[in-house]
């Protein structure tokens, strides 16, 4: 019973994020109460005395962890005015010093230091759900699996009730969001529709996870009719989600799920990933070139300022005058104001890049996307070396397309700043670092019946 107790904590504490994380520009005591939260397991994992070594797989994991951390605090690190001074893209502040007549003080090198503390105690419910699976181990992947289509579901449940409800609906759970269409426990309609991608792999992964499990055909062939119809809802949500980026990722997301299933009896040729990768480039190509209403390739996207494109221009302006060390984690709204064109300034405001990529740019310069080389890297890596085996857990293999789809959509938008997704991705990241052994009773079974002789 304690046992099962252990493994109940980070399903639900991973649900938690799920259902009160969703938003990056709302819900901030919801978010606080998801940070006081994860601090007890983090704290549990950095004391805790493991019965085994940690796996040789998780530690550059744990590195890439440290390196985050590492950056965070060097950012926050004071510097005298000799060395700021002569950082790029400091001038204007020096000047404002002198034009008030304040002598230069100590200042770190984030331009927001308020904020990128912020930023840091906002990943924590991420770190936690990391550390809880990759160290402390108190999960069962089928139960975090249930849980991200449990949320699905629900999630597409209640988006249909709120855009039946129109703009006016009292279903909305945040005062900043997309009113009017589908977002479920989100803030943002394209982050539901990131979520509704990401579960498609998990489905596979139960049903891979339960063959092997033993069931009778009986029980095999029932719950694949009920995880058919959570696809088939899943289906209905991207279509009501209405999420270019989504719709884009589905078609590869699920030919790669099915790649689980097959992958479960023989090593898939290597023709099959090329052809993932062409399909995957050929829908968002087709997407983003057709003649949809969206507002980075279409004809709505040189007019709007708050275009996609307007955004990525000004952003990538912004992050050459901060090279090679950025301006700080946090400090985006700031710096991307003072590059917007007065006479084109409305009520609206851009919270964020909608490119994760070009934000941790401008933000942390060369430091920050070396580190997302490096994690890219890992993620090839531990992904190669988990779909060569057969017998590699599927959730693992369920949790390397879910990075992959999160990464990609990152290139439009930012998934990750929000608690609920950020969680899922350390989720996943944890699988594919510490995967457990998927092998099935029987060869178990096998295994167990060997003998071993030792001649005195």
């Amino acid at each position: 019973m304690t046992q099962r107790l252990r493994h109940l904590a980070i399903p639900l504490f991973l649900l938690a994020c799920l259902l009160a994380g969703g938003a990056s520009a709302a819900g901030y005591w919801s978010n606080l109460a998801l940070q006081l939260v994860a601090l007890p397991i983090i704290v549990g994992a950095a004391v805790a005395r493991r019965g085994t070594p940690l796996p040789a797989e998780a530690r550059p994991a744990l590195l890439l962890l440290a390196a985050l951390v590492a950056l965070i605090l060097l950012q926050l690190l004071p510097l005298p005015p000799a060395i700021w001074t002569h950082l790029p893209g400091r001038g204007p502040v020096a000047a404002g010093f002198t034009l008030l007549g304040l002598p230069l003080p100590w200042l770190p090198l984030s331009l927001e230091p308020y904020r990128t503390i912020a930023s840091a105690l906002w990943l924590l419910p991420a770190v936690a759900v990391f550390l809880g699976i990759g160290v402390l181990g108190h999960y069962r992947a089928s139960w975090i699996a249930w849980c991200l289509a449990a949320v699905s579901i629900l999630s597409v449940a209640l988006g249909a009730l709120q855009r039946a409800g129109g703009e006016e609906s009292g279903l909305y759970l945040y005062q900043i969001t997309n009113f009017g269409v589908m977002t479920g426990f989100f803030a943002n309609a394209n982050h539901l529709g990131t979520l509704l991608v990401v579960t498609v792999p998990f489905l596979a992964g139960l049903y891979l996870n339960a063959a092997r499990s033993g069931r009778s055909i009986q029980k095999s062939s029932g719950l694949l009719v009920v995880l058919v119809g959570a696809a088939m809802i899943l289906a209905v949500g991207l279509i009501g989600v209405a999420s270019l980026a989504a719709f884009g990722l589905a078609l590869p997301v699920t030919a790669a799920s099915a790649m689980i299933i097959y992958s479960a009896k023989r090593r898939p040729p290597g023709w099959m990933f090329a052809l993932l990768l062409l399909l995957l480039v050929g829908s968002i190509a087709t997407v983003f070139t057709s003649p949809f209403d969206n507002n980075l390739t279409g004809q709505r996207a040189y007019t709007a300022e708050d275009s996609r494109l307007t955004s990525f221009t000004q952003t990538a302006a912004a992050a050459r005058t901060f090279l090679p060390l950025g301006s700080g984690i946090g400090s985006f709204q700031e710096v991307y104001r003072a590059q917007e064109d007065p006479a084109r300034i409305d009520r609206f405001y851009m919270n964020h890049s909608h490119s994760d990529y070009l934000e941790l740019a401008l933000e942390t310069g060369v430091p920050g996307l070396l580190l997302v080389l490096a994690f890219i890297a890992w993620w090839l890596r531990r992904s190669f070396i988990l779909w060569r085996d057969p017998e590699a857990d599927p959730f693992a293999k369920a949790a390397s397309i879910a990075i992959g789809a999160m990464l990609a959509h990152s290139i439009v938008d930012y998934p990750l700043r929000t608690a609920a997704m950020s969680a899922v991705f350390a989720m996943c990241c944890a699988l594919i670092a510490s995967p457990r052994s998927a092998a099935s009773p029987r060869s178990r079974k096998r295994r167990s019946r060997a003998r071993h002789l030792v001649a005195d």
